[in-house]
């Protein structure tokens, strides 16, 4: 069984718990570190956890939001963090202290219960990856930060029957809202951040292959409300509004089965 956590989504830092249970064995991934190291303690604590329990940490690229105290927490409780070489070369090649593993798209990794598979996606970093994680029985794809879908992205998350995605913004609200152009020009451009109805369309491209959970993710606070993302999703998928869960920047979402 699986089910997943998000602790955070957006701007102010993305993390996620994804835990998979076989048998007696209860195996952890923290998808992104973009917390402070007390912040990420106490949204564990929230969710019933405490860092030492988590088997590894998954980096999907090196920006901020990100990448956040991923280096303390692996020195601290000796973690593996997986990234790709890309991403450790645009941060810097920090010391990991032998916890550094290097993903590749398309590489199964294993953790526990769990088996995770990066997919490589298009957006502004180094060498983003993005992945999905399945127990044998049931599998979630994590996608966020990508400026556009591919057939590439599509493949991957064919499957799955729950999607954290990426609903950065509504176009009409990034067009005339206060970002300067360059800045609008980034967010929309197709190494950027998805718009609602291009996450619909996403939805609806994979509602065939069996998906039939989906939380919007890493919304922008001045480009995008919750309402709008629902709506776009809940059309996309002819579903209740209802239905489609939202995470937010300060509290996340709580605990999801899949």
């Amino acid at each position: 069984m699986i089910r997943f956590k998000n602790l955070g989504s957006g701007s102010s830092g993305n993390a996620t718990v994804v835990q998979a249970r076989s048998g007696t064995t209860v195996s952890h991934l923290l998808v992104d570190c973009g917390l402070g190291i007390r912040q990420l303690d106490m949204r564990l604590g929230i969710a019933g956890m405490l860092a030492e329990q988590l088997d590894a940490i998954f980096i999907t690229h090196e920006h901020a939001d990100h990448i956040g105290c991923a280096r303390q927490v692996a020195l601290r409780e000796r973690i593996p963090v997986y990234m790709s070489h890309g991403t450790y070369v645009a941060l810097g090649e920090p010391d990991f202290g032998g916890m550094l593993r290097i993903a590749s798209d398309s590489v199964a990794i294993e953790v526990g219960a769990l088996s995770v598979m990066p997919f490589t996606v298009p957006h502004d970093a180094r060498e983003p990856l993005q992945l999905t994680c399945g127990d044998g029985a049931a599998r979630m794809g994590v996608l966020t930060d990508l400026g556009h879908c591919t057939s590439h992205v599509l493949a991957h998350l064919a499957g799955c029957s729950t999607v954290l995605l990426e609903c950065n913004h509504d176009t009409e609200m990034l067009a005339s809202g206060s970002y300067p152009y360059f800045l609008k020009q980034r967010v929309a451009g197709a190494y950027g951040h998805l718009a609602n109805d291009a996450s619909a369309a996403i939805a609806q491209a994979l509602l065939p292959t069996g998906l039939k959970q989906v939380v919007a993710a890493h919304l922008s606070e001045q480009n995008n409300k919750p309402e709008l993302a629902r709506r776009a999703l809940a059309t996309a998928m002819d579903c209740d509004e209802a239905s489609i869960h939202v995470a937010d920047g300060p509290n996340g979402y709580g605990w999801l089965t899949i």
